[in-house]
């Protein structure tokens, strides 16, 4: 499943404030939160505004709308579906899955609800917080084992629970750094997603006043392979936005390289400016190009 996943920023789905902000947003995504931002004693205010705000606005918003929904073990997932499958929801983030499987399970899910909505077949996606739990991590060969994955439009991950998970006093070394396990979640979230056949979406950083530190993060995560990254404020957006989109010098190299090889059709290798391009260059360029807004 296709989506513009460059930019997605969260948005507390019990704060009525937040939410109309929100609507000024050049996010590609808004994920209106029901779990981690909203109290316990608000998860079913939550829903009801939830599902309010995607009546009201999905049509009129070129950004599209996901709800992240509690994870399964919280005893909370089916009420949260239940009220926020409505015409105009593009997505769920499901955050703790342990493997792909409970994708699927997921996917019955919203194969009812869809019916119920009078939603076509899979117009809701799904982007999974792929490494939240330590069975995740032990787990995550199941996005190729278990490919095709019909309803999955990206794979993203996060430190914060994992480190929960595992009782870690911090994710992050003296230096700052990540840890080695965090590093190899982020790893791992670029292969599975690379094996699924769908776009990686970095984490979040959240110190949303580091402004510097968010476009060096960026720059870092887009060579690595990442395709767009969460954000918890709309200033962060931006910074995100720019990171994510290949610049006008990145397009024109890439038009030369699709253009040589257009020109001839039967050739192996190229010489472009001095350099030998191939085959894997030539999938590279096609996809810098279909990243041009």
């Amino acid at each position: 499943m296709q989506l513009e996943l460059r930019s997605m920023l969260f948005v507390p789905a019990d704060s009525e404030r937040k939410l109309a902000k929100s609507l000024s947003s050049s996010a590609d995504v808004l994920i209106l939160d029901l779990e981690d931002a909203v109290a316990a004693s608000r998860k079913i205010y939550a829903r009801q505004t939830a599902a309010e705000f995607i009546s009201a606005h999905a049509n009129g918003l070129a950004t599209r709308l996901f709800v992240r929904v509690n994870p399964f073990d919280s005893g909370l997932t089916m009420g949260d579906l239940a009220a926020v499958v409505v015409p105009g929801l593009a997505g769920i983030m499901l955050p703790k899955p342990n493997s792909a499987a409970d994708l699927v399970r997921l996917g019955h899910c919203l194969d009812a609800l869809e019916a119920r909505a009078g939603l076509k077949p899979g117009d809701v996606a799904i982007v999974p917080v792929a490494t939240e739990t330590a069975q995740a991590m032990l787990n995550m060969a199941s996005f190729a084992l278990l490919t095709p994955l019909p309803r999955l439009a990206g794979v993203t991950w996060g430190a914060e629970d994992l480190s929960t998970a595992i009782g870690a006093m911090s994710n992050r070394e003296e230096d700052g750094s990540y840890s080695p396990l965090y590093d190899l979640a982020s790893s791992m979230c670029l292969c599975a997603a690379a094996a699924a056949g769908v776009p990686a979406i970095d984490t979040v950083q959240v110190d949303f006043r580091d402004a510097a530190g968010l476009q060096a993060a960026c720059r870092i995560s887009r060579r690595r392979g990442f395709r767009g990254r969460m954000a918890i404020h709309p200033d962060q957006v931006a910074i995100i936005n720019d990171a994510y989109s290949p610049s006008t010098a990145e397009l024109a190299h890439a038009q030369r390289i699709v253009d040589a090889f257009a020109a001839q059709p039967d050739a192996g290798t190229l010489n472009i400016d001095g350099a030998m391009v191939d085959r894997p260059h030539l999938t590279q360029a096609l996809r810098t190009l279909a990243q041009r807004a």
